[in-house]
């Protein structure tokens, strides 16, 4: 077992009140899984990551990673976001070792595993190169580099493809898919796009809203794992009972607002 979530609330104090973001969560991420949670905005997505990150401090409840509580950030969870995150005036390569040497790695290993996991998301030869010369689907695979260089046990995403246009999303999606069944990482992964959780995941967390609550766990099965699924009946049946689960829990918080 590598993650744990049990009983987990988040309540942010404001000027109308408590404000309950997410309440009575419960999950468990098993070592190799790639778990998607998903959810419309006010859901209290980002925020569950920012518990997992350790980030932000849960009101109650408590999240553990391989039997230890969490308490802060830590080497144990790589963290890749949405908008890359990369220094402009670093190198692909210093980019990928940025972590390493937060963390006292000395230059020699941390050159030789930042190059290797380089090596894995294909950009050896753009090492030397800066962030600026790089396609949105480069950058985003020099963050996941990045996030791997520190061997987590954990990786973590945070809506990671949503800036980019549909032909590199569909492109990151593959190699997502190749990377994890390569490297056996555990993956946790926020997202709204319910066919990226239906294509992505081998479990998903459906959330609903005000609060975010786990409305289902659905277990996925497909035939296979490559784009050609996306036009099997399988594959539509996991996306149209998501998105009418969804969106009945989206009509019953707004009716309830």
């Amino acid at each position: 077992m590598y993650l744990q979530i049990n009983n987990l609330h988040k309540n942010f104090e404001t000027k109308a009140g408590s404000l309950v973001v997410l309440k009575d969560i419960n999950m468990t991420i098993n070592q190799g899984e790639y778990i998607c949670a998903v959810g419309a905005s006010g859901s209290g997505k980002s925020t569950l990551l920012r518990q997992i990150a350790g980030l932000d401090k849960p009101t109650s409840g408590e999240v553990k990673v391989d039997n230890k509580l969490i308490t802060g950030p830590g080497p144990d969870r790589g963290m890749v976001f949405q908008h890359y995150t990369l220094y402009p005036w670093m190198s692909v390569q210093e980019n990928t070792e940025f972590g390493l040497k937060l963390l006292g790695v000395p230059k020699k290993n941390r050159r030789e595993q930042a190059s290797y996991y380089l090596s894995v998301v294909g950009l050896t030869e753009f090492a030397k190169a800066l962030p600026k010369q790089l396609s949105g689907g480069m950058k985003q695979r020099v963050a996941i580099a990045r996030a791997l260089a520190s061997e987590p046990k954990v990786l973590l995403m945070d809506e990671p493809f949503g800036a980019l246009d549909v032909h590199t999303k569909e492109s990151m999606h593959e190699f997502m898919l190749d990377l994890w069944q390569r490297t056996n990482i555990t993956i946790f992964m926020i997202t709204h796009d319910v066919e990226e959780a239906v294509f992505l995941a081998n479990r998903i967390y459906a959330l609903g809203t005000r609060p975010g609550t786990v409305r289902k766990e659905m277990v996925i099965n497909l035939p296979e794992r490559s784009s050609a699924v996306k036009r099997h009946s399988t594959f539509h049946d996991y996306r149209d009972e998501l998105m009418e689960l969804l969106r009945r829990h989206g009509k019953e918080a707004l009716a309830a607002a």
